[in-house]
């Protein structure tokens, strides 16, 4: 079985990165439109496939203002590395029933660095982090990655997500079954035709 991190087992917390994305421009030296234009264009490759300096670089930052935008950009993403509710628990009852257990996250470095320090640490079997492996969802390698870390085929594995990134349809083409969460703030399309669960301990019922 394995998880999507945020909107699926974590909730993104937007209204705190929304408070915060101008003080981050600041730094930068952008207005909060250039920012926003560039944090999710160029640079969203960049900053979830590889190291925060690999983007900071990119700036005329003193080292004073390169640690400040790491330490906003790290509190907000330590805010959201909480579990959602179910989901310790149904991930403890996966592993209690036998089943291994692991994570595909597209994110940035900072989820990395404060893994250890959150609720989901030692839940997981293999954890596949798209910062630490410079790949992305759905690349179907990255899938891949997970499931040999597992030691399980494609075929007898179950991947659920909120269905960001083209997920739910990538883990699919890479023979796995796909598994919908109707995340209120998830992206799940209208039109999935897959698996569909509203709250995580639904899973429990498919396994």
């Amino acid at each position: 079985m394995i998880f999507d991190l945020w909107n699926t087992i974590a909730a993104w917390p937007e209204d705190l990165w929304a408070e915060t994305r101008p003080r981050v421009a600041e730094h930068l030296g952008l207005s909060v439109e250039e920012f926003e234009s560039r944090w999710y264009g160029e640079l969203a490759h960049l900053r979830e496939m590889g190291p925060m300096r690999d983007v900071l670089d990119l700036f005329d930052l003193s080292p004073a203002d390169a640690e400040r935008v790491t330490a906003l950009r790290r509190e907000v993403t330590r805010k959201g590395l909480v579990p959602v509710r179910g989901a310790v628990e149904t991930i403890a009852a996966l592993r209690e029933r036998g089943l291994k257990t692991g994570l595909i996250t597209v994110c940035s470095e900072d989820v990395v660095k404060l893994w250890e320090e959150t609720d989901f640490h030692g839940l997981f079997d293999a954890e596949v982090f798209s910062a630490a492996v410079g790949l992305r969802k759905p690349d179907p390698r990255i899938y891949r990655i997970a499931l040999e870390e597992l030691g399980v085929d494609a075929e007898d594995a179950m991947f659920v997500g909120d269905g960001a990134n083209d997920e739910l349809a990538g883990a699919e083409r890479v023979g796995m079954t796909a598994v919908g969460v109707e995340s209120p703030t998830g992206e799940l399309p209208d039109d999935w035709a897959g698996l569909r669960i509203r709250e995580l301990p639904e899973l429990l019922a498919l396994v």
